[in-house]
């Protein structure tokens, strides 16, 4: 309520975005800017930067952006292509002189967001300082341009800088009896908040199979697909494992059903959809009788389901002020009370799972018994 810069990010729940608005509203005049991205559309046009205001349509500025952005009706367009136009913006719009600069700044903030590490968070809160503080000695300052990272890669915990895209620098496993495709989040990547995805990824090669823990940007699994888990129009995997909690080709708010279908369809292997806790405590979902609430289920379940994914499961979550979690026999404690943990538990009945759909997928088809209920 008394906030010089106020910075709305990943806000789509109704439950969140209601009790948020008004006091943005109430406050975005009186302080030094509003930065609303990737987010509720009624939060983002809180923004005020300078003279971009998102809650002035008929501006030059306003106008200029919707040229830029095309349609907003929802797009089948993959998260990939829109990432480079993201990158290409803010050169275009730096030779536009005036209010120009202000879009520019709205695009970089988005640039310095998806860029999700530290540096680049701390830089974006620099940048806006620098261009926007009421403070005239703050403003400005030398700010460095947002980190690149790959929008497409591949992750691993005893990779030397943990991402590359290169999969022959991936650690191997001797003699493995399958391969597995894990769909990452970018954001929990870059942002080094991967301990329940080490654990994934541990306990797969505990069990003699070999990870290829691939990540793309946009909530579309489809270029992180296309880029490993495919090979001259063949999938190169056995099973794949999304572990973002979302569709495969959307997210949180929109969803491409149809175009996840034919991925599928292409590779033809088994699909297995997990997900992390993202509106309870790990110790909230072990102690409650109905698990996953209503907007869970939706999010979490029915959409990828849609999509052709099977064996729901939670694996991850937040130890939040709890502390523990005395849901099984692994009673885990907190180390970072803020930061995903692994829910050990989920996981080993994860990789059992798919080490079966594995061997399953490889067994000759005389073999297989069928049941019918």
């Amino acid at each position: 309520r008394s906030a010089d810069l106020i910075v709305a990010n990943l806000l789509f729940l109704e439950e969140h975005v209601k009790p948020l608005l008004p006091v943005i509203e109430a406050r975005r005049d009186h302080c030094d800017a509003v930065v609303g991205i990737i987010c509720d559309a009624a939060l983002v046009k809180q923004t005020r930067m300078g003279s971009l205001d998102m809650h002035a349509p008929e501006s030059g500025t306003m106008a200029l952006l919707k040229r830029l952005r095309g349609s907003s009706k929802p797009s089948t367009e993959t998260g990939e292509k829109k990432m480079r136009m993201l990158r290409r913006l803010p050169k275009i719009l730096k030779y536009i002189p005036g209010k120009a600069q202000d879009l520019r700044a709205w695009f970089l903030c988005m640039q310095y967001w998806l860029g999700g590490t530290d540096e680049n968070i701390e830089a974006m809160l620099r940048f806006l300082i620098s261009r926007y503080a009421g403070v005239s000695e703050w403003r400005g300052g030398t700010v460095p341009s947002p980190i690149e990272y790959p929008d497409v890669g591949l992750y691993h915990p005893d990779l030397a800088d943990r991402i590359t895209v290169d999969a022959d620098e991936l650690p191997v496993v001797e003699n493995p009896i399958g391969r597995v495709g894990l769909l990452l989040m970018r954001s929990y990547v870059l942002s080094g908040d991967t301990a329940h995805y080490d654990a994934v990824i541990r306990e797969f090669e505990k069990k003699n199979i070999q990870v290829v823990p691939a990540f793309a940007g946009g909530l579309d699994g489809r270029p992180a697909i296309d880029g490993f888990f495919v090979q001259n129009g063949i999938s190169n995997i056995d099973a794949m494992v999304s572990l973002s909690g979302f569709s495969l080709v959307g997210g949180p708010a929109y969803n491409n059903t149809d175009a996840a279908v034919e991925t599928l369809k292409n590779l033809d292997i088994p699909y297995i959809a997990a997900h992390p806790l993202e509106f309870q405590t790990l110790s909230q979902w072990s102690n409650s009788r109905g698990g996953l609430g209503p907007i869970e289920t939706t999010m979490l379940i029915a959409l990828p389901e849609l999509d052709g994914a099977t064996n729901p499961t939670v694996f991850a979550g937040r130890h939040g002020d709890d502390g523990v979690c005395n849901g099984c026999h692994f009673k885990c404690v907190a180390q970072e009370k803020r930061a995903m943990a692994p829910c050990y538990e989920r996981i080993e009945a994860l990789v059992d799972r798919s080490r079966k759909l594995v061997l399953l997928k490889k067994s000759e088809c005389a073999s297989r018994k069928v049941a019918i209920v």
